[in-house]
């Protein structure tokens, strides 16, 4: 351990926390941790998996802090009003630790996951993300981020969906995106929340991991896709390998999309206008906006 302090033999030196907490000893008086590290110790989802064998970035403006193993250093300026506490702990703000990491990501698509990821732990918005990178002009990475934010969504559930939608973004230049928006029949049932979501030709996606592929699950997926194409809407399925070679997932959504553009718009008998009952959550805003209750029954879901 660093400055004489120590930690028991039992302590897993590879936990992300555990790491965040030893990084923040090196800090001066005036610094912050920053990036993914900020939102693994707020416990955002995905984080800690994501930090997995990358350093732990520490802001420290003003001051000459040597890195070492595990630990990298930015000497960014950093005003004052971009730090928070969160027990005991300087760190940087959520809007400032996510976009850290978007203009240092290898390309738009890590950027992109970056983002994504962070909006959907709700600790920042889309509105709040593009208002900082407003004021970066000139910084390392800008246009990455600036990018990344308006290919950005806020309402994946996975980070394997962001894959899918960037194949449709990216790839094949598909506009009309969604992700985890509610379908609906014109009766007001609903039909199902598809992971993806095509709106101009009417093209559902969705990932199936290994847990998808067997015993109930499997069942019910198939009982699903039945619903989707009973409404009109074509489905097209992504599995693990797609992921890493796209070519075969992304001919598979070019044909599916040739066959549901066969349906007139005026004969789709689905639609993503919610009824009166309908409590929505495909934003930060409308989820932040629940109630303790409201949380655990609306988005209950996404923890599994």
């Amino acid at each position: 351990m660093w400055r004489g302090l120590y930690v028991p033999a039992s302590v897993d030196p590879d936990d992300a926390q555990q790491r965040v907490l030893e990084a923040a000893t090196l800090l001066p008086n005036t610094g912050a941790v920053t990036g993914w590290a900020a939102y693994a110790w707020a416990g955002a989802k995905w984080f800690a998996g994501m930090g997995e064998g990358r350093a732990i970035t520490l802001s420290t403006y003003g001051h000459k802090i040597a890195a070492r193993p595990g630990v990298e250093i930015s000497a960014e300026r950093m005003p004052p009003q971009e730090r928070c506490w969160v027990d005991g702990i300087p760190f940087t703000n959520p809007a400032r630790s996510v976009v850290f990491e978007m203009r240092y990501a290898p390309d738009v698509r890590e950027a992109v996951r970056w983002l994504d990821l962070a909006l959907a732990s709700d600790h920042v918005s889309r509105v709040e993300a593009a208002a900082y990178v407003s004021t970066l002009n000139g910084w390392t990475g800008v246009q990455l981020a600036r990018d990344a934010t308006v290919l950005s969504d806020e309402n994946v559930w996975s980070p394997t969906e962001v894959d899918l939608r960037l194949c449709w973004r990216l790839d094949l230049q598909l506009e009309n995106i969604v992700c985890n928006r509610p379908v609906f029949d014109h009766d007001g049932r609903h039909i199902g929340t598809p992971d993806v979501l095509d709106l101009e030709a009417g093209v559902v996606g969705e990932y199936d991991g290994k847990a998808h592929l067997q015993g109930k699950q499997r069942a019910t997926d198939i009982q699903r896709e039945g619903r989707f194409r009973a409404s009109g809407l074509e489905y097209v399925t992504m599995v693990s390998r797609d992921r890493f070679e796209p070519s075969g997932f992304l001919r598979r959504t070019l044909e599916a999309r040739s066959r549901a553009r066969r349906l007139p718009v005026a004969d789709r008998r689905w639609t993503i206008d919610q009824p009166r009952w309908w409590i929505p959550t495909h934003t930060v805003e409308q989820r932040r906006a629940l109630s303790a209750a409201e949380r655990e029954r609306f988005l209950g879901c996404r923890a599994a």
